[in-house]
């Protein structure tokens, strides 16, 4: 069950990054929250102000996560729907650490629309991935 509960507030996690976080930050970057144009000034401060508040808990989401899967694959049984828990819980932290976390580091030199389309695209593989995870997770649970 540990695993079912790491990979659900994973989920939830990545679901709110998905359809709240993102499009507030798109917002920002494109001037949306208001009709005046938005500063250099503004959108280094909110993008700051999100890095500095979401990578703790993509820390301790990912660290969770982590340790559930290794105490399943510790306690077993090793199935198919551990195999997709783990696959889907990958593909979302190689994405994360290798697409998402340099276009954010791009995007805290200056706003960049097109970047962070493309990031919101990224972030849509996280989502798969993190999907995948829960379905695998509960499959395993109910398999075991």
């Amino acid at each position: 069950m540990l695993l079912v509960a790491a990979a659900l507030l994973h989920l939830g996690f990545q679901l709110t990054v998905s359809a709240l976080v993102y499009p507030a930050l798109a917002a920002v970057a494109s001037g949306e929250e208001s009709a005046a144009e938005v500063s250099a000034g503004e959108w280094s401060a909110a993008h700051t102000a999100h890095s500095r508040r979401i990578v703790p808990l993509v820390g301790l989401t990912y660290a969770l996560l982590f340790a559930a899967l290794v105490r399943a694959l510790v306690v077993g049984p090793f199935t198919g729907w551990l195999v997709v828990a783990g696959a889907g819980a990958l593909l979302t932290v190689l994405t994360t650490a290798f697409a998402a976390a340099p276009m954010h580091g791009r995007l805290g030199a200056g706003r960049d629309q097109e970047l962070l389309e493309r990031l919101r695209r990224v972030d849509l593989m996280r989502l798969a991935g993190a999907v995948a995870c829960a379905l695998g997770s509960v499959g395993w649970a109910l398999a075991a």
